[in-house]
């Protein structure tokens, strides 16, 4: 199978979705690169790994999976991680990320990505596994900010102040989830450009832009919309403290034709363009 060689990403890329596969097979879009999910592709064989391996063909990749589970206190999934393994070494993403979550316990699997406690103690643990998974893979990873409905009592210390002392310790790199960001700063009554600024210029790999739902008094992170200007604006401050990091749209549920997506790339790909010049 010829694949291009996996370097630095650069642009605004799509979240691959099965309903679109044909028309990216047919027309192949002007998208820099696309994002897997990464347990549709865990298979050894199959239509979705043969897409997948299609796809490679003519556009870099990314892997972005719901089930490492960093935050558990379960054991890593050692069959999870060895199928992971295997699948980096079929596709050779660019990146390989995951949640800053949990979604599991005593080997049960949630259906939800769950938040964490901002202690020392949790700092610890997550850092530990983070570390045990890139050794295992290989590879450095990066981790994403959650978007989150609940506080625990016991944090110690603001998100971002735990996600930037987990990529100290881990030696990771952070997927910023803009509308996670903003979603999360809502629901919690905090400033997202606070969280911005103290995050380290260099930290930021990769970054995505979503859809939220408005509920009466929340903010429901359904990534089943287009983005929101909020959002949008939000997007403008971190490109302007990190720089044209490569952006993805990503789209999870009531999934639109692709012209809508590709429309929405297309905005993201204006704005990266204008944080170059």
């Amino acid at each position: 199978m010829e694949k291009h060689d996996i370097k630095p990403l650069q642009g605004a890329g799509l979240g691959l979705r099965t309903q679109h596969c044909q028309t990216i097979f047919k027309t192949k879009p002007d998208i820099p690169w696309f994002e897997l999910l990464t347990e549709n592709y865990m298979s050894s064989d199959g239509p979705a790994l043969i897409h997948a391996q299609r796809i490679r063909e003519d556009y870099p990749v990314t892997l972005h999976g719901v089930g490492m589970s960093l935050g558990s206190v379960d054991p890593l999934n050692s069959e999870y991680l060895t199928r992971l393994k295997n699948l980096v070494r079929r596709l050779e993403p660019s990146y390989i990320s995951d949640h800053l979550a949990w979604v599991s316990t005593a080997g049960k699997y949630t259906h939800d990505l769950l938040p964490l406690p901002y202690t020392k103690e949790a700092l610890q643990h997550v850092s530990e596994r983070i570390q045990q998974v890139q050794d295992f893979l290989g590879r450095q990873i990066l981790i994403e900010n959650p978007s989150s409905y609940l506080t625990f009592k016991s944090t110690e210390m603001q998100e971002w102040e735990f996600i930037k002392n987990v990529l100290d310790s881990a030696g990771c790199k952070l997927l910023l989830d803009v509308n996670n960001l903003y979603v999360s700063a809502f629901n919690h009554n905090f400033d997202p450009l606070e969280y911005i600024a103290a995050l380290p210029a260099d930290s930021v790999k990769e970054i995505h832009l979503a859809g939220y739902e408005t509920k009466e008094s929340y903010l429901f992170d359904t990534h089943g919309h287009e983005v929101h200007q909020p959002v949008w604006s939000l997007y403008q401050t971190s490109l302007a403290k990190f720089g044209p990091v490569p952006t993805l749209i990503e789209w999870d549920t009531d999934i639109p034709p692709f012209e809508m997506l590709f429309a929405q790339a297309k905005r993201a790909q204006l704005l990266l363009d204008q944080a170059t010049e």
